[in-house]
């Protein structure tokens, strides 16, 4: 595509991107014109830090270029500021928006908490980023099932006391069988990892679409019922309305003794006083959970002490590549609104997910 590309997409970025990255966009997508102002978004403390040091104040009149630089656009990388309700000022003051990339997978939780009108989610497409952070959360789900199945609790316990015992028998990630709920972009990166490393994956689905390295689709109202025949629990579910607690008493009832739960979606999938319960009677014997229900997870969470859990401060998607990878994500979307196509990841505005 040539460089002298008329214009087609006018967009602003709305949150913390460096300019390697825009003029990468731009470069992609030579019909996007990629308004950004560095001065007026925040600088990031670490990688894919969207929100910004919130030492970081705009002026009254950064604040109105700020506005003006959004309200002139018809698409938007980022929530503005990541902040619901700047959402719902820049969709009410910008009649011409059309479409929004949110930089987290998932978004669409922050679309809900913007309480935008039919008429706002009818305009405006608004996709994810979800599938970018696949590999990362996807290896972070093997190395927790791997950490259960080799007992690092009693390992590390026995390293600590200096004490060589009588050899004992690890689990085979190769004789287990892994179910993986929510099969998106995440849970289908899950589902290829396992499934290489030689176990059976089993994966709930809501749509009965094939995903490669599954070898068992589990409709989600069978779900307790797979539970019942699986050595590892992996949840990659979004957090909504419908996933709330969807990991209960009753699915942790069902599991079979010595099973392993890792959670890299959402916090609120997993009711963690049924969890705790699950761990307190030998249930789980290992959960590896990188998400929680608060967060941060509060000091007198009973989590932080379990000896048979893994506590990861909601850090294991981080990536120095995840900022370009979404920049890049979205220049292929932009392509793809720019030719009358729906962008990857769209968020169901019913749902939110």
């Amino acid at each position: 595509m040539s460089e002298t590309a008329p214009i087609r997409l006018r967009a602003a970025v709305a949150v913390p991107l460096r300019e390697d990255l825009c003029r990468l966009i731009e470069q992609l997508e030579p019909r996007v014109r990629l308004e950004r102002d560095h001065a007026l978004t925040p600088p990031m403390r670490g990688p894919a830090d969207w929100s910004g040091d919130p030492a970081f104040h705009r002026t009254a009149a950064q604040q109105r270029a700020y506005e003006r630089m959004l309200d002139g656009a018809e698409a938007l990388f980022g929530i503005p500021d990541v902040d619901p309700s700047a959402l719902a000022r820049t969709v009410a003051a910008n009649p011409h928006l059309r479409w929004v990339m949110t930089t987290a997978a998932g978004g669409g939780a922050q679309v809900k908490a913007a309480g935008l009108d039919d008429a706002a989610l009818g305009r405006i497409v608004f996709s994810t980023s979800a599938g970018v952070h696949g590999g990362p959360l996807a290896e972070f789900a093997v190395f927790g099932v791997l950490a259960g199945a080799k007992d690092l609790p009693r390992l590390r316990v026995d390293q600590d006391a200096a004490l060589w015992p009588e050899r004992w028998e690890m689990r085979q990630l190769d004789e287990m069988t892994v179910l993986v709920v929510g099969l998106g972009g995440i849970g289908s990166a899950c589902a290829r990892r396992f499934h290489a490393l030689g176990a059976t994956v089993w994966g709930t689905t809501r749509s009965g679409a094939t995903v490669e390295g599954v070898d068992r689709l589990v409709p989600l109202d069978r779900l307790r019922e797979a539970a019942a025949e699986v050595d590892a629990v992996v949840v990659t579910l979004p957090g909504t309305d419908q996933t709330h607690h969807l990991i209960d008493a009753a699915v942790f009832g069902a599991l079979r003794p010595g099973a392993i739960v890792v959670n890299v979606g959402r916090g609120i999938v997993i009711d963690e006083g049924a969890l705790r319960n699950a761990l307190d009677d030998g249930i789980v014997a290992f959960a590896a959970l990188d998400v929680f229900e608060t967060e941060p997870l509060p000091v007198d969470s009973p989590l932080w002490a379990h000896p048979r859990v893994l506590v990861s401060p909601h850090t294991a998607a981080l990536s120095s590549r995840e900022e370009e990878r979404i920049a890049r994500r979205f220049a292929a979307d932009a392509t793809r609104v720019i030719d009358g196509e729906a962008p990857l990841a769209v968020v169901d505005t019913v749902e939110f997910f």
